[in-house]
């Protein structure tokens, strides 16, 4: 309520508590647009690491509050008797769904399989994924699109072979396998529809299709066919799942970036792949063929079109060691979060069975919106000359 006594007024702080409610909501419903889904399916969160945890959380508690008690008190025979909840995944996930579900499993509070990517062609097979089902799994978490590799993983056909499942699970009194895809890789440089993927979950990350640095998580009918539970408690914001007073800065700036990935992603997409194959061409050119090998390209199967993951082949060559040489050129060896142990090879590009000595030569370039062929050029002269230092032939 605004006051006159001195001659000013000022806005009521209903009316600009209104204002904020209506830029969450307009934000709300961009990001819905933008993954084909509903904005009351759409919870606002700190990022993809929260996401993925709340996810991981929820059906775990979700098994055991509807499982664990019959569980109990089954015979021994039975096929839930004493069970914990089984979740599923794959060996190349990001760690924010690796680390919850090892501490889990420590913590024995479930079962986790982790199932190996194919060596062929760096995705997880779907008969895999099926292979490791178990009367207690109750979750399927798996990446969209691989942050190494770009590698995208077959989620639609998982899950429509999930839902057939699910029917002759439930006539077995068995829990509903639920699917969550980690989106964060693929938004901005692909279509993402979550009715194309038939998941139940999908992770949001604002930062990977240049918004501010805050997440979102979709839950296919959240709360109604979809359960999640709470990881926080207190003020009663985003209806109680996801508490705590709303950054709305962060969400407008996340609203603004989905809506313009809406408008653009068929233009970004063309644009990025355009460049990364000119890149890749000129690595080949300049280094040779026999020399350069291209960790994130597999026969036969998709990929992002901004992710470049290669090789240079040489005894001295460590991704590493070629940046430090490097003038203008910033880049990782690996995933960002683990630049910490850049002497290992990836894990993940093991996994993917590129060989120990290659996987250790790795470097990763991306694309972006704006990186143009230009660009490219001076990258690769840089790259040349930084090899040529190495070995001793500047």
């Amino acid at each position: 309520m605004g006051s006159k006594a001195d001659g000013h007024s000022f806005p009521s702080p209903v009316a600009s508590g209104r204002k904020a409610k209506d830029i969450i909501d307009s934000a709300r419903e961009n990001i819905a647009k933008m993954i084909g889904g509903k904005p009351q399916d759409i919870i606002f969160t700190s990022g993809g690491t929260e996401s993925n945890n709340l996810v991981i959380h929820s059906v775990v508690k979700h098994f055991h509050r509807t499982h664990a008690s019959e569980g109990t008190r089954a015979k021994p025979s039975g096929p839930l008797a004493g069970a914990v909840p089984h979740l599923i995944t794959c060996t190349v996930e990001h760690d924010s769904i690796r680390l919850p579900l090892e501490h889990l499993l420590e913590e024995q509070v479930a079962a986790v399989t982790f199932v190996p990517v194919s060596k062929v062609n760096g995705q997880v097979e779907v008969e895999d994924i099926l292979a490791a089902v178990r009367p207690a799994t109750c979750l399927v978490t798996i990446m969209l699109a691989n942050n190494e590799t770009g590698v995208i993983m077959p989620i639609s056909e998982i899950s429509q072979r999930i839902k057939a499942l699910n029917q002759k699970r439930a006539a077995s009194g068995l829990p509903v396998i639920l699917l969550h895809t980690d989106a964060a890789q693929a938004l901005g440089k692909q279509r993402v529809d979550v009715e194309d993927l038939g998941v139940d979950f999908l992770t949001i990350v604002g930062h990977k299709f240049y918004g501010p640095r805050i997440g979102a998580l979709y839950i296919r009918g959240l709360g109604e066919l979809t359960p999640l539970y709470p990881m926080l408690f207190g003020g009663g914001q985003e209806r109680n799942f996801r508490p705590g007073t709303e950054n709305t800065p962060m969400i407008a700036g996340l609203g603004k970036a989905a809506e313009l990935v809406t408008k653009n992603c068929e233009a970004y997409e063309a644009h990025m792949r355009d460049v990364r194959d000119y890149l890749e061409e000129q690595l080949e050119a300049e280094f040779d063929k026999q020399r350069i090998h291209l960790n994130s390209r597999f026969p036969g199967t998709e990929r992002l079109p901004n992710t470049c993951n290669f090789s240079i082949r040489g005894p001295q060559l460590q991704g590493r060691l070629v940046l430090a040489q490097c003038r203008t050129l910033l880049a990782s060896v690996g995933a960002a979060c683990h630049s910490d142990h850049a002497d290992r090879p990836s894990p993940v590009l093991l996994s993917c069975g590129i060989p120990f000595d290659v996987a250790r030569n790795a470097l990763r370039l991306s694309v972006g919106r704006s990186t143009t062929r230009a660009d490219v050029d001076v990258v690769v002269r840089d790259l040349k000359q930084a090899v040529a230092r190495l070995e001793g032939q500047a």
